[in-house]
């Protein structure tokens, strides 16, 4: 397809739900050879030493030692998002490749879902919504009440690029912030938002009205709201995920929904994703879901692709590649 003299790059595909946005085709192959998965896997022996990068959109294609091996002339690995759990980086390391992301993109679109869900949660939208709508009602209760977000508490955890634009936005809710990150921020940076910093996990979790989850999915951050962490909530909180499903242990959260520990959950993240049609959580009414949309607007995912487009291109020029992600 295209031009055969532009790079090749790989892609997952122009159909179904993982392939690449129909809108950003045309700019995409004014840069590049773009070979689709399919192809790739239909004539590896022609393809395989043209591809030079991967363009990684919803974590498709799955990169693997297996594909990392039929790509000999591979550079770099360009993944749209700013969550790296889908990439083994010391195995794409050790084949030469590098690895850039869209931090950037994504930090504004999933800072204001995060504000939508607890929003929508603490006034109870969803709830509302299918009551007005309903065959079924003929009035609305004067005691059908929600929780007021104004001067409430929120606790966030993981303070990078997406956690600050959220303490941004909810100082605007008058809103007491507490935080706790791997690394403290700075003392100007805190103030901006009036943010308090948490040194204990354990300390945030039991002052927060809502806690809030923006932190990236490590083999140190998995499971890090269990059961025991859910116990030390106050039970009138609100647990907020727009990091990673696997982030929390879903089996305790289900537990501490329907025996109120805590009052209720907004996720925007599940594990699985979807989940099974039978999972409880799709049946608890504290509980509001949202189909992974962090950063999913036009806008982000446009910038998303420029981010991506100006990382390859900087690789196969020799260039520093903007967004480059570092093995620490």
């Amino acid at each position: 397809m295209g031009d055969q003299e532009l790079p090749g790059v790989l892609v997952s595909g122009f159909e179904g739900p993982y392939s690449i946005c129909e809108d950003h085709v045309g700019v995409l192959q004014k840069h590049f050879n773009l070979i689709t998965m399919q192809e790739f896997l239909e004539n590896k022996t022609h393809f395989g030493p043209k591809i030079q990068a991967i363009y990684l959109w919803a974590g498709k294609p799955h990169i693997n030692q297996e594909l990392l091996q039929s790509l000999p002339s591979l550079r770099v690995i360009a993944s749209s998002g700013v969550g790296l759990d889908h990439l083994d980086l010391k195995l794409i390391d050790s084949f030469g490749v590098k690895v850039a992301n869209t931090p950037h993109a994504v930090a504004n679109p999933t800072a204001d879902l995060g504000m939508a869900l607890l929003l929508a949660v603490a006034r109870r939208v969803v709830e509302g919504h299918q009551l007005a709508i309903s065959p079924h009602t003929e009035n609305f209760s004067a005691n059908w009440l929600g929780e007021e977000v104004t001067g409430a508490t929120l606790g966030i955890i993981g303070m990078g690029s997406i956690g600050y634009k959220i303490a941004q936005r909810a100082r605007a809710f008058e809103m007491k912030i507490l935080y706790h990150n791997r690394k403290r921020r700075s003392l100007e940076e805190e103030e901006a938002v009036g943010a308090t910093y948490c040194e204990r996990l354990d300390d945030l979790l039991q002052q927060s009205d809502f806690v809030m989850l923006a932190v990236n999915l490590t083999p140190q951050s998995q499971g890090l709201i269990g059961r025991r962490e859910l116990s030390l909530m106050k039970p009138t909180a609100t647990l907020i995920n727009v990091g990673r499903g696997l982030l929390v242990d879903q089996d305790a959260l289900v537990e501490a929904l329907q025996t109120g520990v805590i009052k209720a959950a907004a996720l925007d993240v599940t594990y699985p994703e979807p989940l099974p049609r039978d999972h409880p959580l799709l049946e608890l009414k504290n509980v509001t879901l949202t189909p992974h949309i962090g950063s999913a607007t036009h806008q982000a995912r446009r910038q998303m692709m420029e981010n991506l487009v100006e990382s390859i291109l900087a690789s196969l020029s020799g260039l520093p590649i903007p967004n480059e992600v570092l093995l620490k």
